[in-house]
């Protein structure tokens, strides 16, 4: 009985692992070829792994990610392209994951980031050749062929796939290029009556538009509160264009100190639009900017979940600020 039991197990552990080698090494035909996988930032592998199968790339999304946290490589995937000839084997993909080098890594650019924090991501990324290292912002741009002198909103955000070693110039020159064809669609197709008489002023606002909400409902409506009150030549009164102008001097919130001192950027002290962008626009902000909503509002304020709250009136305004900031009321 015990001699029996022990083949049976026996014969248990060599059927496991006959199916463990069968899903690990046998290699599987890819649903195209050459096969090619990106991983885009923040992308965990249990995710990648759910991907990769329903692909039908690979034969389980489990044992990958068992075989994965044995080694490591879960906790250390690198975000790029990744490319197969032929057949492929989990194997074989896990172990250009733990090599960390994909034939194309990336960067991202968020929607809403200033051009300094562009800088710092190219400078920090292991795989960008650093040939804009020491330069100033101007001979950055100069560097990539751009006639404005100061590079804030030039720059698409979005993910920029290169291989590894091109320069950090490379990639400015084309989320340059990038921008700027998004742009000129945008005025191309822009709404008449805005009160922008260049691309580089719908651009500004545009990034006001952008640092004012990342809600898709809200977009064009604060577009049209800015339009509305550019038209009727007031201020526009944005906390994300104090805040730009106070630089280094933010903290975390803005006094009304800080409301009533003047900078070029304090839209609370000064007309019009700001005489930068402030951000990088994305191509949501861009189109709203581009496209406002009809809509006769001249205010909004934050509801506290996320979402904003338009008037068309100073009065409406005023209550709506004494329930959803000052919590009273109904």
């Amino acid at each position: 009985m015990i001699k029996w039991l022990i083949r049976l197990a026996l014969l248990a552990l060599l059927t496991a692992l006959v199916w463990f080698s069968w899903i690990v090494f046998v290699p599987v035909e890819p649903p195209t070829s050459p096969y090619a996988m990106t991983i885009g930032p923040n992308r965990t592998l249990s995710q990648v792994a759910n991907s990769l199968k329903q692909e039908g790339v690979i034969k389980s999304r489990d044992v990958m990610v068992l075989l994965a946290r044995l080694q490591g490589t879960d906790r250390h995937i690198k975000a790029g392209l990744y490319r197969f000839d032929g057949t492929v084997s989990l194997w074989t993909i896990l172990q250009r994951f733990a090599e960390g080098k994909p034939d194309e890594a990336s960067a991202t650019v968020v929607e809403g980031w200033t051009f300094h924090q562009f800088r710092a991501l190219l400078d920090q990324n292991p795989d960008v050749r650093h040939d804009g290292a020491g330069l100033s912002d101007a001979e950055i741009l100069a560097r990539i062929g751009a006639g404005e002198q100061q590079p804030e909103g030039l720059f698409f955000p979005s993910t920029y796939y290169f291989t590894p070693g091109a320069s950090d110039l490379e990639l400015y020159r084309r989320a340059y290029a990038t921008m700027q064809r998004k742009l000129a669609e945008a005025w191309q197709s822009r709404s008449g009556g805005l009160p922008v008489s260049s691309p580089y002023q719908l651009l500004t606002l545009a990034s006001l538009v952008e640092k004012e909400t990342a809600r898709q409902e809200d977009r064009t409506l604060i577009a049209a509160v800015f339009v509305n009150r550019l038209t009727k030549n007031m201020r526009l009164q944005t906390d994300p264009s104090v805040i730009y102008g106070m630089g280094n001097a933010y903290r975390g919130n803005i006094t009304k100190a800080d409301l009533r001192r003047d900078t070029p950027y304090n839209t609370y002290t000064r007309n019009g639009l700001t005489p930068t962008p402030i951000a990088l626009p994305g191509a949501a902000a861009l189109k709203a900017a581009a496209h406002p909503a009809a809509s006769d509002v001249l205010y909004f304020v934050a509801r506290g979940d996320g979402s904003s709250y338009f008037s068309q009136t100073l009065d409406e305004h005023n209550d709506a600020v004494r329930k959803y900031i000052l919590k009273k009321g109904n």
